[in-house]
């Protein structure tokens, strides 16, 4: 894939140039090959010197590492190269830590060929590849304080938006091939929407597309540039663009950074294999002959003991692992897949849990009784002289009466008091006042073992359809019986339909984004 030749160079050359409008070039801080006055013969061999620098480090690095997903990854590179101060102190970051580096690869391992296919199927620059570095340093599962989760970080919104199923069983956004398809997906709409400029669709896939129309439209009415640089954005955003440029400059040039790359193969990692019917995660790892923690990092997006009664019914695993696991399986009863009391013993402690939190809240409004009638018991001063700043709700509250006891015992005196005011207080709460606050406390707790017991009797009632589940779901698997195990390379056509799918969903929101493009306030949220 690679050449020595000065031709092949000098048409890597070419190329780099024409993609050097891929990210907007009015930076902050001066990029190297731009410059606001026309190029000259002396800057176009700076443009020309800089290029080749970044293709020859590209090429020793792919040359050191053949028939590796380093090569493909690198192949795949189309962002050009950017060197500015911001970028350069994300990279001295990464050349700080190279432990780090270390383990994001480990992490990255079984995941970047799936990635890469998915990267070439949308046709989008192959440094996208590695923005789950950025995102969620390639772990799985990883689950950030605004709601995004897994290794590109959906939040739900535009989880649900790219078709990404979400509920108590399973979550598509940390399902690797689900969330990757998605990702890509959402990316080339981005890259689409921006015209090519990657650096404002990676700004609006972490900071949202709305907020960044609004900051481009902001410095088009202050006559200022509207590239990602010139923009004034959160500082994540502002260093979200130069920590993905840094850690792609960081790869392929591995070999000048002295950057070790560990040996990944540029073949298929995972196999996705139909188990047709649900399966114990458990048993599944075990048929696998693999340890669960790491059968979890493979599909995380399963919630339970067992996977989804409703599906997806496929699970992905290393691809030595396909043939023993379809063997094993085989063998194994069907009343064996699941273990129904695993299920019920779930629903259970939920429905305890549920229960739980319905008794506190009973056993609170008791206490609540029980203190005002202490309270009342004690009496309660005859007059009050309101302070600086006070209401009558707060003086209300701190001698265990109403506003409206107040305002019936003082009359002369209004919903806004004074300072210095001296309140009569009424004598106590009255008999009535606390028969109806008991009788409200009582029906408080009535209803809240109603709840309850409707819950346990939900429960008792899917445990009987647990039960009769096995009879039906036993003829279904045998009369739908088809073996489908196909590895993800493979099984592109199948993929493509779910992809096909999901863009036929997505016209309209993406006609409504391309048509209101400069006026849409609609908040994508770092995904």
């Amino acid at each position: 894939m690679y050449v020595n030749s000065n031709r092949s160079i000098n048409f890597l050359l070419m190329s780099m140039s024409l993609i050097v409008a891929g990210c907007a070039a009015t930076p902050t801080a001066p990029i190297s090959y731009t410059d606001k006055s026309p190029i000259n013969f002396t800057q176009n061999k700076k443009l020309e010197y800089t290029i080749r620098k970044a293709v020859d480090g590209r090429l020793k690095t792919a040359q050191a590492h053949k028939n590796t997903v380093w090569e493909r990854l690198l192949s795949l590179y189309s962002l050009p190269d950017i060197n500015n101060e911001r970028v350069e102190r994300q990279l001295n970051w990464y050349l700080d830590h190279p432990a780090y580096i270390a383990r994001i690869q480990q992490r990255a391992e079984p995941y970047l060929h799936l990635i890469l296919d998915e990267i070439e199927a949308n046709k989008i620059p192959g440094e996208l590849a590695l923005l789950p570095v950025v995102e969620s340093a390639f772990i799985p599962d990883a689950y950030s304080k605004a709601d995004a989760s897994g290794l590109w970080q959906f939040i739900p919104d535009t989880g649900k938006l790219y078709g990404l199923q979400q509920d108590s069983w399973y979550d598509g956004r940390r399902d690797i091939l689900d969330s990757t398809q998605a990702a890509t997906a959402f990316l080339k709409d981005l890259g689409e929407t921006f015209n090519g400029d990657w650096c404002l669709a990676l700004a609006s896939y972490n900071w949202g597309q709305g907020n960044v129309w609004k900051a481009i439209e902001k410095n088009e009415n202050q006559s200022l540039a509207t590239d990602y640089w010139s923009l004034d954005v959160p500082r994540e955003t502002a260093d979200y663009v130069p920590r993905l440029i840094a850690i792609a400059k960081l790869f392929a040039n591995a070999e000048d950074y002295n950057m070790h790359l560990n040996d990944i193969p540029n073949k298929p990692y995972l196999e996705v294999v139909d188990i047709e019917s649900p399966l114990d995660l458990q048993k599944a790892a075990e048929l696998a002959s693999m340890p669960l923690d790491k059968f979890m990092k493979l599909n995380p997006g399963f919630s339970r003991a067992s996977t989804a009664p409703q599906g997806p019914h496929r699970l992905l695993m290393p691809v030595e692992k396909v043939a023993l696991f379809k063997s094993s399986l085989a063998q194994l009863p069907f009343e064996e897949r699941v273990d129904q009391t695993q299920i019920i013993r779930e629903q259970e402690e939920r429905a305890e849990r549920l229960a739980r939190v319905e008794q506190q809240k009973a056993d609170r409004a008791e206490r609540v009784v029980a203190q005002t009638r202490q309270k009342a018991s004690q009496g309660i001063p005859s007059k009050y002289k309101v302070k600086s700043g006070e209401t009558l709700t707060a003086i209300a509250a701190r001698n265990n009466t109403t506003v409206q006891a107040l305002l019936k015992a003082t009359p002369s005196t209004g919903k806004e008091v004074r300072s210095g005011i001296v309140l009569k207080m009424p004598s106590g709460i009255t008999k009535d006042e606390l028969i109806q606050w008991t009788a409200k406390a009582a029906k408080n707790k009535a209803d809240n073992v109603k709840v309850a017991n409707t819950k346990n009797a939900s429960l008792s009632s899917s445990k009987k359809s647990l039960e009769s589940n096995k009879t039906s779901s036993k003829v279904t698997l045998a009369s739908n019986k088809k073996p489908i195990s196909k590895t993800v390379a493979v099984s592109s056509v199948a993929l493509s339909k779910s992809q096909n799918s999901r863009k036929a969903n997505l016209v309209i929101a993406k006609a409504d984004v391309t048509t209101n493009s400069r006026t849409t306030s609609k908040k994508l949220k770092k995904v």
